[in-house]
């Protein structure tokens, strides 16, 4: 519990009815959830607004409420608090109830299109190695120290992130590693974090379906850095021609990562194989078992991080050397009969290029790669016909299919991929809407030495199908058909 004046301290309010001398239970977002005693936040959503289950929560036993507007029927006995935009009081409060956690953690904060829960995830796996109790919240998973829960968003609503941090500090952490979604910066999600360093990965197509323009995308990312207190750190990979756009306005201190130039932290790929790779990392010879140029970037800014955050540079590169590639993350499955499958998360044209990339380096000359894809239903469609270009471009073979078609036509989905393939490539193209077939056809097509690509879901372990999720995971599905070393039927 805790006192309403309390939380809201610190809070611009325009308009205040009723008293602040109340306790209050918990903070609530969402009507159904509301409970007696409760303090109920109206946000504005892209699909629902909170202002019209103001009634509703109150009838649920609500005890206070905060708005942008407030009702012009009220009840006595009951408190109403006017604010300018309550998504971004939403975070202060959350972070006034649980008592300010950011204030004992030390929060680095991920962003980009792609990278950014394998650079999250490495830098909590970086520093639990060395003995220092840390935090996750990621796509993947939320972990506090060493117990793990699934994730539902990139990034948590205010309430969901400032409770777990709350849960952090109580099991003893010290860092937290979080990705930022750019979704979650236009809705204030982030609001009431002090973050001590954050990182760009990269900026491509994707999410246009939200944010309108590739403009407002940009602009999205680049509000974390000019946010970031001038005492924090600002990591951007150099190799992206919008890192510099990123912190033109930010007070952080800039470092920099990249391989094609001169850098405060530099790389570069020595040899590659289907196991490993060797990198110089500052000079320093290291193999990695990881895959792919992409996996380069994300390892060589968890080293950087890590090295800004105060370890030792030596222990890091020690502990890289033995990470593993996040669940869904250019994950392998091998076949007795020595064919490959690769499935990756890859679910944006960058993306999907650079596993595709990455798999044509490695593969031998005579080995083919057979690619399955797709791409999610009520998101961004001007993304489809790219991946579909890039799929057959660098494949032997390409397999349309269904991602997570959501409420769409997953036929029609396909059909607007198809519009992307140049007339020469369709005969190399098949269509198959079932997923599960989609993935048996690659199976049965490879031949040893084939490289399958699994691309889209990933880690995922469900297909939303008709606004319904249904168990689906792309490695149950390709162990049905490949006989791994080592495991009889």
């Amino acid at each position: 519990m805790s006192l309403l004046g309390d939380i809201l301290e610190g809070i611009k309010t325009r308009k205040v009815l009723g008293s602040l001398d109340i306790e209050i239970n918990h903070l609530q977002i969402d009507s159904r959830k509301v409970s007696k005693g409760d303090l109920f936040i109206a946000i504005k959503g892209t699909q629902l607004d909170g202002h019209n289950y103001i009634s509703r929560a109150i009838e649920a036993g609500a005890s206070a409420i905060v708005c942008e507007q407030i009702p012009d029927s009220i009840q006595k006995n009951l408190s109403y608090i006017e604010v300018e935009s309550a998504s971004k009081s939403l975070g202060l409060i959350a972070s006034a109830y649980y008592d300010h956690p950011t204030r004992n953690l030390v929060i680095t904060g991920v962003t980009g299109t792609n990278g950014k829960t394998s650079i999250a995830t490495f830098l909590y796996e970086i520093f639990e190695a060395l003995g220092i109790p840390s935090g996750l919240i990621s796509t993947v998973s939320t972990i506090i120290h060493n117990e793990s829960f699934d994730a539902t968003h990139t990034t948590p609503d205010a309430i969901s992130i400032h409770d777990m941090l709350s849960r952090m500090v109580e099991a003893g952490c010290s860092h937290v590693f979080m990705e930022v979604s750019s979704h979650a910066l236009v809705q204030n999600r982030t609001a009431g974090l002090i973050f001590k360093g954050g990182i760009f990965t990269n900026l491509t197509h994707d999410h246009l379906d939200y944010h309108g323009t590739f403009d407002n995308y940009i602009e999205a990312k680049k509000n974390f850095f000019d946010a970031l207190p001038a005492e924090a750190f600002a990591l951007i990979n150099t190799d992206d021609r919008n890192a510099r756009v990123m912190v033109q306005n930010t007070r952080a201190k800039i470092s920099t990562y990249g391989l094609k130039k001169m850098n405060e932290f530099n790389a570069r790929i020595v040899e590659r194989n289907l196991e490993a790779t060797y990198l110089k990392i500052d000079e320093t010879d290291v193999w990695v078992p990881f895959i792919g140029d992409f996996n380069v970037y994300n390892l060589l800014a968890a080293y950087a991080a890590s090295s800004l955050l105060g370890l030792d540079k030596e222990e890091v590169l020690r502990i890289i050397s033995k990470l593993k590639p996040v669940p869904g993350r250019f994950e392998t499955i091998r076949s007795m009969d020595g064919k490959l499958a690769v499935v990756d998360y890859a679910h944006t044209p960058d993306a999907l290029m650079n596993v595709l990339t990455a798999i044509n380096k490695i593969k031998n000359k005579n080995s083919k790669t057979i690619t399955v894809v797709g791409a999610g239903g009520d998101r961004d469609k001007l993304k489809r016909p790219k991946m579909a270009k890039i799929g057959i471009e660098y494949s032997n073979q390409l397999i349309l299919t269904s991602d997570n078609p959501r409420g769409e036509d997953p036929a029609r989905i396909i059909q607007d991929m198809i519009h992307g393939i140049p007339d020469e490539y369709i005969e190399k193209t098949l269509s198959i809407v079932d997923r599960k077939e989609a993935i048996k056809a690659a199976c049965m097509i490879a031949q040893p030495g084939d490289i399958v690509l699994i691309a889209g879901k990933g880690h995922e372990t469900y297909q939303e199908v008709s606004g319904k999720k249904h168990h689906f995971d792309d490695r149950e599905e390709v162990r049905k058909y490949f006989k791994e070393p080592g495991i009889t039927n």
